[in-house]
């Protein structure tokens, strides 16, 4: 991919949009952007974590290895996030993964102090960034409190609610349809409960009418039943 091509990319989102194009060649971007193929790890236990990256293009699993070998996913990034060291503090990630995940993924990396830098020669795109954080930190503490504090139906639904309204589509913000990028075992590990429980679950919301799911989309015909389903108004 071309210099112009990586440019036109990476001003679609939101915490670039601002760059002008004598900027984007004085920041030398192009020189961040590295490739990734499918299954191969951005950075695994120890390795390139005083590192921050920006997710330009495909999808990015985060996990640790847990005490009896398995896999564990923390988090699924999507396309225009950030990962890694996001709160620019250094070697806390305590023995994470990132992986490449379902397809090909393209990167713009930046070391920790590189980015400091960047980010006080332009206080816009401070401002963007650490709105991004924000609300990066708002969704995990959101999903810590869903996790302590709800049973797994309701971990279930409250996790399709919020990912319905950060990635789904709608015209009366009560119907949403939204691109199916998870498996049951992912949504299983990312709600803390197993895939036979995830599948028999969603199998009783489509019974009842509140969800459909298959590999292309997941639709909620209506979060306000969905919500009364599991008993939050």
């Amino acid at each position: 991919m071309s210099g112009d091509q990586k440019f036109f990319l990476i001003r679609n989102y939101n915490l670039w949009a601002h760059i002008s194009d004598e900027e984007y060649e004085e920041l030398n971007l192009v020189h961040h952007f590295i490739e990734a193929p499918k299954g191969e790890y951005v950075y695994f236990d120890n390795h390139n974590h005083n590192k921050l990256y920006f997710l330009k293009g495909g999808t990015i699993k985060i996990g640790h290895i847990d005490n009896d070998g398995k896999e564990v996913i923390k988090e699924i990034i999507r396309e225009g996030e950030v990962f890694g060291q996001f709160t620019l503090e250094r070697n806390n990630l305590n023995g994470e993964f990132a992986q490449a995940y379902k397809s090909d993924v393209s990167l713009c990396a930046f070391n920790i102090d590189d980015f400091e830098k960047l980010l006080k020669k332009k206080p816009e795109l401070a401002f963007h960034f650490s709105k991004q954080v924000g609300q990066k930190l708002h969704r995990l503490q959101n999903r810590l409190l869903n996790l302590l504090n709800k049973d797994v139906k309701t971990r279930l639904v409250h996790f399709l609610i919020m990912l319905a309204q950060e990635e789904g589509e709608t015209e009366n913000n009560d119907t949403y349809t939204i691109h199916n990028f998870l498996t049951h075992e992912d949504m299983a590990q990312l709600i803390a409960s197993s895939r036979q429980t995830v599948t028999t679950m969603l199998n009783e919301l489509e019974s009842d009418g509140l969800v459909t799911v298959n590999r292309q989309l997941i639709k909620i015909h209506s979060v306000k039943n969905l919500q009364k389903a599991v008993g939050v108004f």
